[in-house]
């Protein structure tokens, strides 16, 4: 799945992303807006992890979907 498409239907990706991810607020899902480089910059904030980690994960979880 691409970013476009996740962009476009991110408020369906939102509860999957929290599902994984539950340290995640919804005002930091709401501030992610589906973008790419703003869900790993605010999981390197919420989990205190480095950039590529958080690459990483993120694109592991939604290469699933």
């Amino acid at each position: 799945m691409n970013w476009e498409q996740i962009k476009g239907n991110w408020n369906q990706f939102k509860g999957e992303a929290k599902k994984n991810w539950a340290d995640l607020t919804d005002d930091d899902l709401d501030r992610i807006e589906g973008e790419r480089d703003k869900f790993i910059g605010v999981l390197q904030e919420r989990y205190g992890i480095a950039k590529d980690e958080a690459e990483k994960q993120v694109d592991s979880f939604f290469s699933k979907l």
